[in-house]
């Protein structure tokens, strides 16, 4: 399983910043190993990103995705001590979910 998603979420005088960076290798299928071998694609394709619950941001992403994806939004609504959670699915169908609280 990967890693834990750092996730940041400050709150500002009218909106809140949520930074996301998922840990994940995001292979594209093209690439081949030191043997020659294509090394199969895996990659995230599902985001969903929710605020309190509530769904605020939905993604579909591809195999031209970089490692490690990282999302930074703005959110209005958001007051410190609220949770912002991410989970994501990859094409292997390995699912991730973190939370964090707004500062």
């Amino acid at each position: 399983m990967t890693e834990a998603s750092r996730i940041r979420a400050q709150a500002g005088a009218e909106t809140t910043t949520v930074r996301i960076l998922m840990s994940h290798e995001m292979e594209n299928g093209l690439r081949k190993d030191a043997a020659g071998k294509v090394v199969p694609a895996w990659f995230i394709q599902q985001v969903s990103v929710q605020h309190n619950g509530r769904q605020v941001l939905g993604a579909m992403f591809g195999p031209s995705m970089s490692k490690n994806p990282f999302l930074q939004f703005a959110l209005k609504g958001a007051k410190p001590g609220d949770k912002i959670a991410v989970q994501w699915v990859d094409n292997r169908g390995e699912r991730r979910a973190d939370e964090a609280t707004v500062t």
